[in-house]
């Protein structure tokens, strides 16, 4: 094990309480309640347990990569597309477990065929599947296991390399098994974490050069190999004929295609033509009245490209203007909630986007875990009563509504009411400019990546400009945002600010908006949120032990959110449009999450 048992000595073997006894071994395990599907289940049920294998696809993307780990802080964002990937599919990197998308949190056997875990959660045993392999042929055992975590805890980034400040021993336990045995930090969620977490081959990984970017194709045990890297422009995958997973249930129906391969864009119009080309197999544009006009072109119009909506069942993504919090001038709640009424979502919707978004006001819009429309309960009311005062009353009762404009662009109702707003908060007008309590002129930038960004930039620009805020937009490429971002070097974004929330929200949530993470460059928490209210909200929300109490913790999240104003949202769309060439099929059924392209596969006449 090489470094690694010595690593343990050091520093996981630490006090804890006495193992409690494990349950039988499991086929699934679930956040709330028992696994759906029944332990002889055959397939996903959005899956096609008959699709046809074969044939080729290349998705393409906007960007640029220059690493194929994707588990280190260097090159984070620039990591190369489905190594491990949440649209296109895990080609690479595998977990123990996989989760199944038609429920809210549930996970099945996939590296580990079954798993042990107490009632108390305090402890989960893995055992490996006998028939799991790397691409090279070599068995997964549980020295991989105890690799990972040690080149994770070592070298890794956030949130991977956080995993072991949670557990309180780390074992071998078989031939085949491996226990997690957790200490106090670590919630009822945590097991669920660990067996999505990705495994790594200890033979195929130096310890000491981890934290380097490599374009050396990596080793996996996905079902697909890296076969060729054109760096910053193409990887190709092509299937590993050897693949030891491809007829376990939870992938049967998925990795339909002999080969893949992703090409990189410089833009979202070269990616555009390019599809319209034939070169891209789909095309997924949010805004209506872009597809419209995109969608003129001859293969569209014959029926060789199609375009088809899917109902999903999760709250929508969140996308807006997102503050930096650790500024001083974005420091004050009541400053950001002024902003946050200035942007112009009426005016937008109707010159922009045609009438056909909703304007985004939750982050768990639509669903029974959002504040709006749900007066708060005696649970919420209980959890919120430490932080008195921070939710504002329209916030507790579920009437808040973000101010309706009439659509001109200059409504001076609104204005006024965000005026007054910040005068109250000791700001005052000056030669056409509005300043703070100390004489200095609010201004600040907006970090853009793209045209669209930077239209939606101007629109709120405008209106801000009207009371005398002066906003600069500086466009700049993927590299340099995300450098930006590690740092927390900004005023303000727009780009790859979505928040993507499902209806088991859990410790994702910490990284985006625990104290913790706050402080910790490369993290999630851009927007700096550092609140005890929100902290405890979320330590509610993970180690919730019903849906009564998961529900009241999320919603009071929400709320905290909400009232703290960290975000100006914009707008959204409640179907997922994809328009795709008409060689692709899909399975009849969608699943809570809506499509998903790894189940695809290319129809063979």
């Amino acid at each position: 094990m090489r470094r690694t048992t010595a690593w343990l000595a050091a520093a996981a073997f630490i006090a804890f309480a006495p193992q409690n006894l494990l349950a039988a071994p499991k086929h699934g395990i679930s956040m709330q309640g028992d696994p759906a599907l029944p332990a002889d289940f055959t397939h996903f049920p959005y899956a096609n347990p008959d699709a046809p294998k074969g044939g080729e696809i290349t998705y393409c993307v906007v960007g640029t990569f220059d690493n194929l780990n994707p588990f280190i802080i260097k090159s984070l964002r620039t990591t190369a597309r489905g190594v491990i990937d949440t649209i296109y599919g895990n080609f690479v990197f595998e977990p123990l477990m996989q989760r199944n998308a038609d429920e809210p949190f549930s996970l099945y056997g996939l590296l580990a065929d079954t798993a042990d875990m107490d009632d108390e959660r305090k402890s989960i045993e893995f055992h490996l599947d006998p028939n799991a392999k790397w691409s090279d042929g070599q068995p997964v055992t549980p020295e991989d296991v105890l690799f990972t975590y040690e080149a994770y805890t070592e070298k890794g980034r956030p949130p991977y390399s956080d995993r072991m400040k949670k557990v309180a021993k780390l074992e071998k336990t078989g031939e085949r098994s491996v226990r997690f045995t957790f200490n106090d930090r670590a919630d009822r969620e945590f097991p669920l974490i660990i067996a999505m977490t990705p495994i790594l081959p200890a033979h195929a990984f130096k310890l000491e050069t981890f934290d380097q970017t490599t374009l050396k194709p990596v080793i996996g045990s996905g079902p697909y190999v890296i076969d060729q890297v054109v760096p910053g422009q193409r990887i190709v995958f092509k299937r590993n004929p050897a693949y030891w997973g491809k007829d376990i249930p939870a992938k049967r129906g998925f990795d339909n295609y002999d080969k893949v391969t992703i090409e990189y864009f410089l833009n979202s119009n070269a990616q555009l033509e390019a599809f319209k080309k034939g070169l891209c197999a789909i095309n997924t544009e949010v805004d209506p009245v872009k597809r419209a006009r995109d969608m003129d072109f001859p293969a569209f119009k014959e029926g060789r490209v199609v375009a088809e909506n899917f109902k999903s069942g999760i709250p929508p993504v969140v996308t807006g203007f997102l503050f930096n919090t650790r500024l001083e001038k974005f420091a004050d709640p009541t400053v950001r909630r002024a902003l946050g009424m200035l942007y112009d979502f009426e005016w937008a919707n109707k010159n922009l986007f045609g009438g056909k978004f909703k304007r985004t006001m939750s982050f768990w819009q639509g669903s029974e875990l959002s504040a709006l429309d749900h007066p708060a309960s005696d649970k919420e009311k209980a959890l919120l009563a430490p932080f008195p005062n921070r939710v504002p009353a329209d916030v507790m009762d579920g009437t808040w509504r973000p101010p309706v404009t009439d659509g001109s662009g200059q409504d001076r109702k609104v204005l006024r009411a965000a005026f007054d707003m910040l005068k109250g908060a000791g700001y005052k007008m000056s030669d056409g400019a509005l300043h703070d309590p100390k004489g200095r002129p609010l201004a600040f930038e907006i970090l853009t990546s793209s045209q669209d960004e930077q239209r939606l930039a101007a629109v709120y620009q405008r209106t801000l400009a009207k009371i005398g805020i002066e906003v600069t937009i500086r466009a700049l490429d993927g590299d340099q945002i995300q450098a930006r971002k590690q740092r927390f070097d900004f005023d303000m974004l727009i780009g790859a600010t979505g928040f993507n929330n499902s209806l088991s929200p859990g410790i994702e949530q910490i990284g985006r908006w625990g104290s913790e993470a706050a402080k910790t460059e490369g993290s999630f928490n851009l927007a700096g949120v550092a609140d005890p209210a929100v902290d405890a909200a979320m330590d509610a929300m993970v180690n919730a032990r019903d849906k009564e109490d998961f529900v009241a913790a999320v919603r009071v999240l929400d709320r905290l959110l909400i009232s703290g104003a960290y975000m100006v949202p914009m707008q959204h769309n409640s179907e997922q449009w994809i328009a795709y060439w008409a060689y692709l099929a899909h399975p009849d059924k969608t699943s809570l999450f809506g499509y998903q392209l790894p189940t695809w596969w290319r129809k063979t006449n």
